[in-house]
């Protein structure tokens, strides 16, 4: 019997991680707790109730997002990133993200994916089975149950199955876009004006009139502060590229660059380093994301992986945690990469390292 390897997660990731898997002669199962494939690319217009906060939305992804690196280095090594001349497609050298779904979703087509994947399946817990060296994995998975019964009559209801599995390997791709990190600001709890993550951030109307302070100016800072400025009175945005002392004016006669922010005070005002200040009615924070690996138990010593300040370790090359290696593996963990060939590469090696084709780590490997 070939080796049954689980693979957390039916996104970039997992999908060529499934496909590496199966060329090496491996029998993968992905576990996809959405609907479809994608993971992050999958775009789902609903934010989390709770605004600081993932509240079970995987997707950070807003209505105007673009990529920003080009197709031509985007897509996987043996599979590009072509635009294609066909109804509904963006052809664009830098298109948006319903592009890159398609992208992902031909992907899954043309390497027959799908069959492999248990949609609407969660990974509650992954454990290590210390007798037999196999890995027990706990799911619920959330099925219709067809027409309603009753008051509830037409409409459709989902049942929950919970149920677990014994895998000879797991390999995590569960993605790091989707617990938000917030920024530490002096003062914050008497603050009376709303907070948000851009996690939760689709389009720019709820913003209209509000003078808004954006803490953070990488791509999606940069992006999303350019949006609201059309429909916003004001837009101030905390960044650590400005000197303290300085504040910078825009192309955008509304949006304002400052040092990062000071304090907030109760009256709603918010203090920046360069000694300027705004009443602001909404702080919203792009300050990237956590690692989180919610089906892991860190206090397990049998897997003995965590993530300390949004370090994930140890691990050998990011992949393997060494006192596991090749039985348990993480991919796309690295934050500077192209992330698609990345994964293409790492899933090779994990797959090639399980069959015994290339070879495994050694403890006199450096990390």
């Amino acid at each position: 019997m070939p080796p049954r390897v689980a693979v957390i997660g039916a996104g970039a990731a997992g999908l060529v991680a499934a496909r590496e898997l199966r060329r090496e002669g491996h029998d993968p199962v992905v576990f996809e707790h959405a609907a479809g494939v994608g993971g992050s690319w999958l775009y789902n217009p609903a934010a989390s109730s709770d605004p600081l906060g993932a509240g079970g939305v995987h997707s950070s992804l807003y209505a105007s997002l673009r990529t920003n690196l080009p197709r031509e280095i985007m897509g996987f090594l043996d599979f590009p990133f072509v635009a294609v001349e066909v109804s509904g497609s963006d052809q664009r050298r830098f298109p948006g993200h319903e592009e890159v779904q398609r992208y992902l979703e031909a992907f899954a087509r043309r390497f027959d994916l799908y069959g492999l994947v248990r949609f609407r399946t969660e990974v509650v817990r992954v454990r290590r089975n210390t007798s037999t060296g196999s890995w027990l994995v706990s799911y619920c998975s959330r099925k219709l149950a067809g027409a309603g019964r009753d008051e509830h009559e037409g409409e459709e209801e989902e049942e929950e199955e919970e149920g677990e599995e014994e895998f000879d390997a797991v390999v995590v791709c569960n993605g790091h876009f989707t617990e938000p990190r917030l920024a530490d600001i002096a003062g914050i709890d008497a603050w009376p004006g709303k907070q948000m993550h851009s996690h939760n951030y689709r389009v720019p109307d709820p913003f209209h009139g509000q003078v808004v302070v954006i803490i953070g100016y990488r791509p999606s800072g940069m992006d999303i502060s350019r949006e609201i400025a059309g429909v916003a009175k004001e837009v101030h945005v905390a960044t650590r590229s400005v000197p303290c002392e300085v504040q910078s004016t825009t192309a955008h006669p509304n949006l304002w660059l400052h040092s990062m922010i000071d304090h907030a005070e109760e009256d709603g005002t918010v203090v920046f380093q360069d000694g300027s200040q705004v009443k602001a009615d909404t702080i919203l924070h792009c300050t990237g994301y956590k690692y989180k690996f919610p089906f892991l138990d860190e206090s397990d010593d049998a897997i003995g992986v965590f993530v300390d300040e949004n370090r994930v370790g140890p691990l050998y090359k990011h992949v393997f945690p060494p006192q596991l290696a090749p039985h348990i593996s993480f991919i796309g963990l690295p934050f500077k990469a192209i992330p698609f060939p990345l994964f293409q590469l790492q899933s090779n090696w994990v797959a090639g390292v399980l069959s015994g084709r290339r070879h495994p780590i050694t403890r006199g490997d450096d990390a």
